[in-house]
């Protein structure tokens, strides 16, 4: 296939395709981002799980800033 048997598109189709390509990959990552937030415990757990193992008996994660928290409430 050669450049000469690639169809020629205005630029308003150009433009159509990069559209739908966008909003296609936006609703791709909002699913994905609503997916992984109802399992974010779980991810939580299993991202912390080696240090966990390793913690002394009754001690607990510190946060060094007040947004760190909040990634796993």
């Amino acid at each position: 296939m050669g450049i000469e048997d690639l169809e020629q598109q205005p630029l308003t189709e150009h433009l159509a395709e990069l559209r739908g390509c966008l909003i296609a990959s936006l609703v791709a990552v909002g699913a994905g981002f609503c997916i992984s937030y109802y399992f974010i415990q779980d991810i939580g757990y299993w991202f912390f799980k080696p240090l966990f193992d390793v913690l002394p008996d009754k001690s607990s994660l510190i946060f060094t800033s007040y947004q760190e928290a909040f990634f796993f409430i």
